[in-house]
Parts: structure tokens; C-alpha cells; sequence
């Protein structure tokens, strides 16, 4: 057995395949097993999730004025949709605004340290109200903390 970062043990995060990939029945076929969409419930999970986020960000004096619109319902159901997508579920959001180009759809915002996390604190209260079993927890929480990391553009105030 070698001892290189690719050996499968505890605690090493290099050996956890993403959990966005399914075993598939041929090179665009159909998903066999579960995708995670499907384990959390689909829909309804994302839907409460996301409304959950939301009601942070409502009340949050840098988050909720980056949103153009006074009522957050739009940007709930486009954030709804692209997570559905992600995780496995229906691909309407690619279907109704094209490629997620996530970091371009961000760089109007200024996302600092500060945004970034306000955004991590709202969507931990609602990952973590979600109640998911432990290892659907710990991968919906990587991904949204790698995404928002990943949405920083700017260390200005």
C-alpha cells in the first residue's frame, strides 16, 4: 500500500469523490443510484433551505441590498434552481438563464471577507436546520463553503 495522497483514510479530503459525479449508464446516460438531489428529498428540501437562507439575508444590512429586487423571492428561486441542478435535480436553471457563470453573475457585488461570511453564517443556520444526515450535511457544506470562497472579488471594505 502506498502512502501518497491519493490512498483512501480517514480524514484525508483528497480521497472523497465530488459529490456533484454519479456512476452513469454510458458516456450521457442516466444516473444509476441516487443522486444527492434525490437522497435529500429533491425539491421541497431545496426549497426550505434556500427559504431559510433567505430569511437571514432579509434582515442582513451588507447581504439584502445587493439583491435589485425588494421582494428576495426571484433570487430565491434562482438560487432553488442552480442548487437542484447541481446536486442532480432538474436542469432548468441552465434551461431558463444559460450557464451558471456563478463568478461573472457576482463580480457587479462587491463580495469581501465580510460578505462572504454573512453569506456563510445565513447558509449555515439553514444547512444546519436542514437536518440532513451527517454525510449529506458535510458535502452540501463543503461545496457552499468552497462556492463562497470562491465568489470573492475584491479585500476592500
Amino acid at each position: 500500500m502506498t502512502d501518497d495522497a491519493t490512498t483512501p483514510r480517514p480524514g484525508n479530503p483528497t480521497t472523497a469523490a465530488p459529490s456533484s459525479v454519479h456512476l452513469r449508464d454510458g458516456e450521457n446516460g442516466a444516473a444509476i443510484g441516487a443522486t444527492f438531489y434525490e437522497q435529500v428529498g429533491g425539491r421541497p428540501f431545496f426549497v426550505e433551505l434556500v427559504n431559510e437562507f433567505y430569511r437571514g439575508v432579509a434582515t442582513d444590512p451588507v447581504l439584502k441590498p445587493m439583491y435589485p429586487e425588494q421582494d428576495l423571492g426571484p433570487a430565491a428561486e434562482r438560487l432553488t434552481m442552480f442548487l437542484e441542478q447541481y446536486w442532480g435535480g432538474p436542469g432548468v436553471y441552465s434551461e431558463q438563464r444559460g450557464h451558471p457563470r456563478l463568478r461573472q453573475r457576482h463580480q457587479p457585488f462587491k463580495v469581501n471577507p465580510d460578505a462572504r461570511d454573512r453569506w456563510l453564517l445565513h447558509m449555515r443556520a439553514a444547512v444546519d436546520q436542514a437536518g440532513l444526515p451527517p454525510l449529506q450535511h458535510d458535502q452540501l457544506w463543503d461545496y457552499l463553503e468552497r462556492a463562497a470562497f470562491a465568489m470573492l472579488n475584491t479585500f476592500d471594505d
